[in-house]
């Protein structure tokens, strides 16, 4: 069976709607496939105009993660799925912790070969100045150890940190991605995310004294015959303390979160130690509160990922709120990112 038609067949057994311009995506991710993993011969006849990536990109809650899942869940070889945040936190740890220089890249790249074939980076997007700097040297020598990579993201491959601090020492990773990586576009009008979801239980606006009281009786009765305690986290010598920490249920003020210098590895250490997260007091954003949105952008990426259950009160709607000018468009990802969170159910 082809993969059209499993496709096909994963979608009826799923109950998901067919849309011709997946099936689009579809046969190129088999014609990806072909040129990259089919036989020597089919790839031999491939090899003047093989790419060893495959880059999608289209708005929010289209699909683009349902269909690169599908694509990967198919692959039988080694491969590894990850958050493109916790892939810079393993690339900086590997080089802190084995004192690399000179050879880190190399060494880093020669480890992932030895484990992948493939790398599937979803949701795509570039934030960091210390990232940006060193992704051309590094996807350089990941396409050079003919590691197959694909994206899925918000954002085509010429905007990528669109605006962001010394831009022009990113222009070679841009330029490397072009070379190896097929683009592609998922138009479909609709965002399913919110369109499948029927009531946000958990996300409590405005800030008040009724929408207090639904938080905090909906946090007791989480909390019932769970012990509080003062939970500790190390980040490299770093200490963050959760205050409100109930065996894994955990309650934040927002300020607490993203008005301090936080980052995405503080985030992944806070998701790790997490089942259910309280997050009160969310404001709208603009442009003087940017860097605090940046980090609820990060933070809300890497909970996503995770598929931790949250609950938030707001000062606004969740279709209401507003955004810095410079991270509009990203921010439309966390709020289809929040419309699943605050309805998933909490186990």
């Amino acid at each position: 069976m082809n993969l059209q038609n499993k496709f096909i067949e994963y979608c009826n057994t799923s109950n998901f709607e067919i849309n011709r311009n997946q099936i689009k995506i579809i046969n190129s991710l088999e014609k990806f496939s072909t040129e990259n993993f089919g036989t020597s011969l089919l790839k031999n006849f491939f090899n003047k105009k093989i790419k060893l990536g495959f880059y999608l990109h289209g708005d929010v809650g289209v699909g683009k993660t349902m269909l690169l899942n599908f694509y990967y869940n198919n692959l039988k070889f080694k491969k590894s799925k990850v958050h493109f945040n916790e892939f810079m936190i393993n690339f900086h740890d590997f080089i802190f912790n084995n004192n690399e220089k000179d050879k880190g890249i190399e060494n880093f790249v020669r480890a992932l070969q030895k484990k992948s074939k493939l790398i599937f980076f979803d949701e795509f997007q570039v934030t960091n100045i210390v990232d940006a700097m060193i992704l051309g040297r590094l996807f350089k020598k990941i396409f050079e150890k003919k590691i197959s990579v694909i994206f899925s993201s918000n954002i085509q491959i010429d905007n990528l940190y669109k605006d962001g601090l010394q831009r022009d020492q990113f222009m070679p990773f841009l330029k490397i991605l072009k070379e190896n990586c097929y683009e592609q576009e998922l138009l479909i009008n609709e965002d399913y995310r919110i369109n499948n979801k029927k009531v946000l239980n958990r996300f409590l606006y405005p800030i008040n004294e009724t929408t207090n009281f639904k938080l905090n009786k909906f946090f007791r009765e989480l909390t019932k015959n769970k012990k509080k305690t003062k939970k500790i986290i190390n980040i490299k010598g770093r200490e963050f303390v959760i205050e409100n920490f109930y065996d894994g249920i955990v309650k934040f003020n927002f300020e607490e979160l993203c008005n301090r210098n936080l980052g995405s590895e503080d985030y992944l250490k806070i998701s790790q130690n997490s089942k259910f997260i309280l997050i009160e007091n969310l404001p709208d954003f603009d442009d003087n509160n940017s860097d605090q949105q940046q980090r609820f952008i990060t933070l809300i990426d890497i909970i996503y990922e995770k598929k931790i259950p949250i609950l938030i009160s707001s000062k606004n709607s969740l279709n209401k709120l507003n955004s810095s000018q410079s991270l509009s468009q990203i921010f439309k990802r966390t709020i289809s990112r929040l419309y699943e969170l605050t309805s998933i159910k909490i186990i």
